[in-house]
């Protein structure tokens, strides 16, 4: 049988998220990041991608 596993996508956050949106702020700690240089693996989901998407010019992405 076929297995059905998901990817993960490392994201790190490069620049702070004081001063922005509170959206925008629960987003990238919805992702579990708390600091800057933070990295951590995230399951690939269209979840995930939206809160990714919403961030994206605080963080850094990686596919793995």
């Amino acid at each position: 049988m076929s297995e059905n596993k998901q990817g993960e996508i490392s994201v790190t956050l490069k620049k702070s998220i004081h001063g922005q949106l509170a959206s925008i702020a629960s987003s990238v700690r919805g992702l579990g990041l708390r600091r800057r240089h933070q990295t951590v693996t995230v399951a690939d989901t269209p979840e995930n991608r939206g809160m990714i998407r919403a961030a994206r010019h605080l963080l850094s992405v990686e596919a793995r």
